[in-house]
């Protein structure tokens, strides 16, 4: 199970452990990853994702899942982040581009 998060694409992160010699080894950063279960009221079913507790908190800062999905982009999504948010934008209807009079 690969450690990434599927809503942000945060990954693991490489750099120093440093001893008080000063003594550089190398190390992993992992990212913060939970097993959390969303409710999509477009879907009107639950959804397991794993994602970092920062994107936990965009999730909930957007209003739901449905929201966020719709406002992210599809290349940090992935590829079952990415299958919603097709089933989510084929149930909701795509919003259309507001034009702007000039």
């Amino acid at each position: 199970m690969s450690r990434r998060c599927e809503l942000t694409a945060k990954g693991p992160q490489v750099g120093h452990k440093v001893s008080h010699s000063n003594i550089k080894t190398k190390r992993r950063f992992l990212p913060n990853l939970c097993n959390v279960t969303f409710i999509s009221d477009a879907l009107g079913r639950n959804v397991r994702l794993r994602v970092s507790t920062n994107a936990l908190k965009s999730v909930d800062h957007n209003g739901g899942l449905d929201a966020y999905l719709l406002k992210a982009k599809a290349d940090v999504l992935s590829p079952r982040a990415l299958d919603l948010k097709r089933a989510i934008e084929k149930k909701v209807g795509k919003p259309a581009p507001v034009k702007q009079a000039s």
